[in-house]
């Protein structure tokens, strides 16, 4: 079992291409049942995002591994 505050701590790592797509920041947890539906990652920050659009990732918990330091998803 993980705490949310453990999760916070960890990168999380796309494997398709590699690419580390930031932290958890939030996870997204179904009220009826109790289960955690999807964790979501902030996007980039880049000059300007401020005024940008950008959307957070919102990763379904389809998690491939959750390992010491990383959390593998594949989107």
């Amino acid at each position: 079992m993980f705490k949310s505050s453990d999760l916070r701590e960890k990168d999380v790592i796309n494997i398709s291409d590699g690419k580390k797509l930031g932290k958890v920041c939030d996870l997204d947890v179904d009220v009826k049942t109790g289960k955690v539906d999807a964790i979501v990652v902030p996007a980039p920050f880049s000059v300007g995002s401020i005024f940008s659009k950008e959307k957070d990732y919102v990763i379904p918990w389809d998690i491939k591994k959750i390992g010491e330091d990383v959390i593998l998803v594949e989107i």
